[in-house]
């Protein structure tokens, strides 16, 4: 789990979801490398605990910000809704955390390990 020192505060009323600080990550390929580190317990977590607030918090960020600058606790909100993303597959439709040739473009940068 995330600690505090990571410094990737989510505005106030999202307090609850801080706990998911690791997975408040910029790129793609970072999000991507978080899954196939990540067991399908804390997968099934971060999903059962941030998807009843998707639509809460896209509403928020909406509602306080301008998306083309969101401040820092805005921008992590939406890393934190983009791993979200990022882990849906593996527990909506794949129920298992590894699929063959999944993340494919991402090959030149990350591998997924051989199981």
């Amino acid at each position: 789990m995330a600690t505090t020192d990571q410094h990737k505060h989510l505005p106030a009323e999202f307090a609850d979801l801080e706990r998911f600080a690791d997975w408040i990550l910029a790129t793609e390929p970072e999000r991507y490398a978080k899954r196939l580190a990540s067991t399908m317990e804390e997968m099934q977590d971060v999903y059962d605990t941030v998807m009843p607030r998707l639509q809460a918090a896209l509403d928020f960020i909406d509602s306080k910000y301008d998306w083309n600058d969101l401040p820092d606790e805005g921008r992590h909100l939406f890393h934190l809704l983009q791993s979200l993303v990022m882990v849906s597959f593996p527990i909506e439709v794949w129920k298992q955390a590894r699929v063959p040739d999944s993340g494919a473009a991402h090959l030149d940068i990350i591998r997924e390990p051989v199981v």
